[in-house]
Formats: C-alpha cells, structure tokens, sequence
C-alpha cells in the first residue's frame, strides 16, 4: 500500500475539547501508520507546548478571539511562517473539518499545488449561524459561504445519512454527499465488576439504583434541561435512580441553580469534566441509559462511546444524531418534551428483558472502533487521489 502526505486542516483544537478536535486527533495518531499526516490548526504561544507533545507533527497558526464565536478565528492567509511551512509539505491530499479560515487554506494550497481537498461536514451549520446571526437573511448568505467552500471540494463526507439529507436538502449543497461514520478510542471494560463497585463508591450510589447518564458540554443547546424536567416527573412517580452529568460549561452554574430550586439535588450528581478514558467508561457501563436528546448535535461521539459499554442511549425523536439507531433495536427515541421523554424511560425500564436485548445490539451494531474507521478513510483516501490524478491528465 502506498503511502501518501496527508493535511488534517481544524479551525479548533487542544486546549479546545470536543467532538471535531477528538476526530482530527483520532484521525492523526492512527493515520501515521500508512503515510505522512500533519495537523494544521490554530494554536499560539500558550498552545505550543501541548502541540509539541502530541505524537503527530502540528502546524499553528495563531487565531483571534472574536465575542460572537465560540471558537478564536485562525487567520492563516496572513501567516508567512505557517504558508511556508506548508508550502514545504507537498500534500498529496487534504482533509478539511471546518469550513472557514484554515478550510478555505487548504482549498487556496490545493488549487496552487494540483491535491485533491475533502471535507468532512460535521455540523448542523444553520443552527450555529442563528446563534448570532439576528437576521434569516444573514443566516441565509453566511450558509451560501459555508457551502461554497464544500462545493469547491473533490468529495464532502457526512457524518451520518440525516446530515447528508440535511446539506443536500435543505443547505444546497449540489449532491448528496457520501457517509463516512465516526469511531471510538474506548474498548469495553476487561474488569466490569469491580469497575461499577469503584463508581458505585465513588459516587455514593446504592447497586440497586438505576443511572442515567449525560456526557457533554452542559449547554441549553443539549437540552440537558428537558432531562432535568423529565427525570422530575421520574422522581415524582417514585422511581429510585440517580442522574449523573459529566461535563461542563457555560450553562453548568444555571443547570445546578435550576437542580436545587426544583428539589433534585438527592438525585443528581455533577461530576465536571473527566479525563480518564477508564473512569469514563465505568460510568457508562454503570447506567442503564444513556440520555442525549440534543436536537442541535449532528452526531456525536458520546453515543459511540456508550455503545461500546452495551448501554443504549435514548434521544430526542427526529434527532440528526439519531439517525444511525433503529428504535427498540439497539437504542431509543422519545418525545423532545419532557413528559414524552421521562414516559419512554418508564417504558423502557418496564421491559427488563427487551432493554438487555438492545444493550446488546447497541454494542453489537454502533460500537466502532477509530482503527477499523481509519483504515476504511485510508483506503478512500487512495482512491479519491487515484481519481483526481486521472482527471489532471484528461
């Protein structure tokens, strides 16, 4: 197998933590075993001692903070350094995951230097736009630029077939693009026993208790508040269980304010951001349930992560992120309210032996490994470069 150059192009990375940087991370450590991969990125010099100890070579760029992003805006064009230092790469083929400043980099080097561009769409790009764009209008002509770049790409990815839909359907992107699904560095527990005894103290619940569970950013945008009203109506029907939230972020102080007013605080534990990948993964074996029903996410790597601990998760019915689980098959869905969603966890704990069966199959059809992906995404890789070439000489 030949060995090609590879760019992964990120307009967010470490210190950042979420589920794009965690693929362009995943893609990069397991990529280098059949070819040449760097990392551009934004990055300046607070960053450039955890860049230096990544085990993949990265190139930054430095990036502005601007108040409407969430993310600082990387301005590469501007950056004689980092063009230099790309210049010197010879890619054979880039892999955009955002399509602002370090993407339409790679589309501007990969018109100059004759290398195919991919890009990989992992958002839902109307819903972040509308969060600071007042007018539909604006929305409208920021997503024509959002899609523009995609359109100038040799092949766009999505994440899953509702995502694919979604850009084709209703943003204009010209074709439907291909599916290219995500993976996950977390292998079942080897010793589940003493994994759930070790949480189980940790966190002071009783091994009779039922778990939920939520993994993320603690965002209004992840509707980690309709859990909370549901597992109220939960509470209230007598149900014994205990919710855990691992996560933060900018709505964490008004979530636990909004838990101690509506008298939840004996049932939910904030356990704040966890890091260790073994922990993690006894927290996700020890719930029942895995709740997500974020409307806004177009797939996450959560719910792979869960599946791989056979623990199913529920979400919001007509979710993107749903879109790879066949209801009472290898997961759920439930009404985005939250008398729906806490009716559907009912039913699903009155059923002990269909909620095993679709543990199951969750682990048996969503569990994937970022080694099997990989190695599917490398061999597209060789076939997109193999297709690009014979157009050139056409």
């Amino acid at each position: 197998m030949r060995k090609l150059k590879i760019g992964l192009f990120c307009d967010s990375f470490f210190p950042m933590i979420d589920g794009v940087v965690m693929v362009v991370d995943n893609y990069a450590r397991r990529l280098q075993k059949y070819g040449e991969v760097t990392v551009f990125v934004p990055g300046g010099k607070r960053e450039s001692e955890l860049l230096d100890a990544l085990p993949y070579p990265v190139i930054s760029t430095p990036a502005m903070k601007v108040p409407v992003f969430d993310y600082p805006v990387p301005m590469p064009e501007i950056d004689y350094n980092f063009n230099a230092a790309a210049k010197k790469m010879d890619l054979d083929l880039l892999h955009i995951h955002s399509p602002f400043g370090l993407g339409k980099f790679a589309l501007r080097y990969g018109r100059r230097n004759k290398a195919p561009v991919i890009a990989t769409m992992h958002s839902q790009f109307r819903r972040d736009i509308q969060r600071f764009a007042k007018l539909e209008s604006t929305t409208d002509l920021l997503l024509k630029n959002v899609i523009r770049v995609f359109d100038e790409c040799e092949e766009c990815w999505a994440v899953n077939a509702a995502v694919a839909r979604i850009f084709y359907e209703e943003y204009g992107y010209h074709t439907l693009p291909s599916v290219q699904e995500n993976g996950t560095d977390m292998m079942p527990l080897k010793n589940p026993d003493s994994a759930l005894r070790r949480i189980n103290e940790s966190y002071g619940i009783d091994p009779e208790e039922t778990v939920f569970l939520f993994v993320g950013r603690l965002n209004k945008l992840k509707n980690v508040f309709l859990i909370a009203d549901a597992i109220r109506i939960l509470k209230t029907r007598g149900l014994p269980f205990k919710m855990l939230y691992v996560g933060s972020g900018q709505d964490e102080e008004s979530l636990k304010q909004y838990i101690a007013e509506t008298e939840l605080s004996d049932r939910v534990i904030f356990t704040g951001r966890i890091r260790d990948r073994e922990t993690l993964a006894a927290l996700y074996a020890r719930a029942a349930l895995f709740l997500f029903p974020s409307l806004y996410d177009a797939s996450s790597l959560v719910q792979i992560e869960a599946a791989s601990q056979k623990t199913p998760t529920v979400f919001a019915r007509g979710a993107a992120t749903a879109d790879t689980v066949t209801e009472g098959v290898n997961g759920f869905t439930a009404p985005a309210d939250p008398v729906g969603f806490a009716n559907t966890i009912e039913t699903i704990l009155a059923d002990k032996e269909r909620l095993r069966t679709v543990s199951e199959n969750a682990y048996r059809d969503l569990y994937r490994s970022w080694d099997e992906i990989v190695d599917t995404v490398y061999g597209r890789y060789l076939d997109i470069c193999d297709r690009f070439a014979a157009k050139q000489k056409q």
